[in-house]
């Protein structure tokens, strides 16, 4: 199925009183799992030049993703058309992108935990880099619970997770292009002067 998602990120430097502030809302927890991501490319790598994604993930389950930008888009969230399917074996899926002519290009990780409160859906997400909360959901909603839970909008991210990944990578001449936490060990990063590339900066309107 062909859907618009939208969600902004915000980097949490203290993940366990955010996990707190929501369960205190009435936030649901569906509970925490390791994420494996691969990125795949085509031949003339122009997935990503074209800010599409098509990506390979395994969790608790292996799922398949296509991700583009859709007909109309607000500056104020990130917003993308999505198809995703459930896939019953990883690495035949990816044996089978294989065979199309796609190679895998990227490999990302993360833990998260997804909570659920409404119609709203919170990813707390412990990358290699950092720990963000990903807000999914209506744009009402989104602008609403950031507010119940003191977050303030000119500090949301609308960049993905390797965009922010390629900022810092930038910056610190890293030399390889997996994020992954057996890439980052040993490493201690301050995220706080990366924070100005990352954030909106907007300022909210008034309601």
């Amino acid at each position: 199925m062909n859907s618009v998602e939208t969600e902004v990120k915000f980097h949490v430097p203290d993940p366990p009183a955010v996990r707190a502030k929501l369960l205190s809302l009435g936030a649901r927890s569906l509970g925490r799992s390791h994420e494996h991501n691969i990125r795949f490319e085509n031949e003339a790598r122009g997935l990503r030049r074209a800010g599409n994604l098509l990506r390979l993930r395994r969790d608790r389950k292996s799922t398949l993703t296509y991700k583009c930008a859709p007909a109309q888009t607000d500056p104020e969230f990130k917003q993308f058309a999505e198809l995703e399917v459930e896939v019953s074996d990883f690495d035949t899926m990816r044996l089978i992108l294989a065979s199309l002519g796609f190679r895998p290009e990227q490999v990302y990780e993360k833990w998260r935990e997804t909570l659920v409160l409404d119609n709203t859906t919170f990813c707390l997400d412990e990358l290699p880099f950092g720990n963000f909360l990903e807000i999914e959901g209506s744009k009402e909603h989104i602008r609403d619970v950031a507010g119940r839970l003191a977050l303030e909008w000119g500090r949301r991210i609308l960049l993905n997770y390797l965009e922010i990944f390629e900022i810092i990578r930038a910056d610190q001449g890293l030399s390889f292009s997996d994020a992954t936490f057996a890439n980052f060990t040993g490493r201690t990063l301050d995220l706080t002067s990366f924070l100005p590339r990352m954030e909106a900066g907007c300022p909210a309107r008034p309601p």
